[in-house]
């Protein structure tokens, strides 16, 4: 792998006004700035019905194939993920499920794991409360090392989101930019050392 690093950022939400989806393009801006080379992927793009392995047996929907891809062909990833009632949304969690179920008879997509292992994953959130999402993050973390990605040690939660950017999406605080900027150094660091 040359040192220009394929390196993946998504939101776990598809609001417009998604605090994750911005926090998400910070973070881009960021691993650009460290030399990544760095796709935005919008979950909105994809048509993926609610995971239903009746539905799956007459055939794995297309999108799936597609992010399955976009997956695999990244060994680093930022997932900016909302929290919902304690956890992250139910539109990440069907995601994963999907992208990690096998396909039978595929050469390519017989393991469910392919498309996650040995991934290098950094986790950021951005939440209106104090706690900036950090409570799906530590839901969210377990969940990736079970299909054997490795995460970040460091993470950030943006707490009081609704105040924390400007009207071009950009933080205000520099101790915010510098945390999520702490994130992605770390991520890009090691897919460097795992993967270059």
């Amino acid at each position: 792998m040359s040192n220009t690093l394929p390196l993946l950022v998504f939101a776990g939400s598809t609001r417009a006004a998604s605090w994750n989806r911005r926090l998400a393009g910070v973070a881009a801006e960021l691993a650009r700035a460290e030399g990544a080379q760095v796709t935005r992927l919008e979950l909105a793009d994809f048509d993926i019905p609610l995971y239903n392995a009746d539905l799956e047996a007459r055939g794995t929907p297309r999108d799936v194939i597609r992010l399955k891809e976009i997956f695999h062909a990244h060994p680093a990833w930022l997932v900016c993920s909302p929290e919902y009632n304690g956890g992250y949304t139910a539109l990440l969690k069907n995601t994963i499920d999907w992208v990690s179920s096998p396909v039978k008879g595929d050469p390519d997509w017989a393991s469910g794991t392919k498309p996650f292992a040995n991934k290098v994953v950094g986790l950021l959130s951005a939440s209106p409360g104090a706690l900036g999402g950090l409570r799906s993050l530590s839901h969210l973390a377990p969940l990736l090392m079970q299909l054997q990605c490795w995460v970040s040690p460091r993470q950030f939660a943006l707490a009081k989101a609704a105040d924390a950017f400007d009207a071009d999406g950009r933080l205000t605080q520099d101790t915010s930019l510098q945390a999520v900027q702490g994130v992605v150094q770390q991520v890009v660091w090691a897919a460097r050392r795992l993967h270059g």
